[in-house]
């Protein structure tokens, strides 16, 4: 398994380096993110990694700059921000970027080796978008509906004439949305099995994320069909068709 390491500080560096060897990752750190994401931008060999570790106060580059860009060229490698900013506002911007998990420092070294751990194994046991030669399940990817066309492989959203581009958080939350059409979804709910996370994201961050989607994905977003609110709980996904 291989582990990217963008952090600046040289001694966090040096002990986060070797904890993940000692767990059997080959451990690869860079100190800045125009570097992490100059290894993905290499046309004859990008990187490949399992998992990246990202602190957000890089030099140079921003860390959630860095997120965006590598999100944009690598939609499902599991990213970690580990950061010494807590403010709700910070992790909002770092799941904006692109962000599978946050980590505070200082943090608990057995929970981030259990979130790189998790997060590895979420990556292996999750199918592939497809390639030139789709496979049978193809269509279990692409949703049809009104005038909407989502594209779960291909991170597209197509409404009407107007073709979206989404982020690998914003595709897996309408994904997870429409596979769970017709059910109240809590904010606790979608936190852990969207986000992975239990109480420490704000869970406005979800509502930022819906409605971001609504924009796009609605006639009238301050009026939805799709995605509705149910007070003091969470949402509800429905179609027209199945509309009361």
């Amino acid at each position: 398994m291989k582990i990217l390491i963008v952090e600046d500080e040289i001694a966090m560096a040096t002990g986060l380096k070797f904890n993940f060897e000692q767990e059997g990752y080959e451990v690869t750190h860079v100190a800045d993110g125009r570097s992490a994401v100059e290894l993905f931008e290499q046309e004859e060999s990008p990187a490949d990694f399992d998992v990246i570790v990202l602190d957000l106060m890089l030099p140079g580059m921003s860390g959630y700059e860095a997120c965006r860009r590598i999100r944009s060229l690598q939609p499902n490698l599991p990213i970690l921000v580990l950061s010494a900013r807590s403010l709700s506002e910070d992790r909002s911007a770092a799941f904006d970027a692109g962000t599978n998990q946050y980590l505070t420092k200082p943090f608990d070294l057995r929970e981030l080796l259990s979130r790189v751990r998790n997060l590895v194994n979420q990556r292996q046991h999750r199918p592939e978008p497809p390639t030139e030669q789709p496979s049978k399940n193809t269509q279990d990817q692409v949703f049809e509906f009104g005038d909407v066309r989502f594209d779960l492989g291909r991170f597209t959203l197509a409404v009407g004439d107007a073709v979206y581009e989404l982020t690998g958080r914003e595709a897996e939350l309408l994904d997870y949305f429409i596979r769970h059409e017709g059910h109240v979804l809590s904010r606790s709910r979608i936190l852990k099995d969207v986000w992975g996370e239990s109480e420490e994201l704000a869970t406005r961050t979800i509502d930022n994320f819906v409605l971001r989607l609504r924009k796009m994905l609605e006639p009238n977003p301050a009026d939805p069909r799709y995605i509705l609110s149910v007070r003091g709980t969470g949402y509800r996904f429905v179609k027209p068709d199945s509309q009361d």
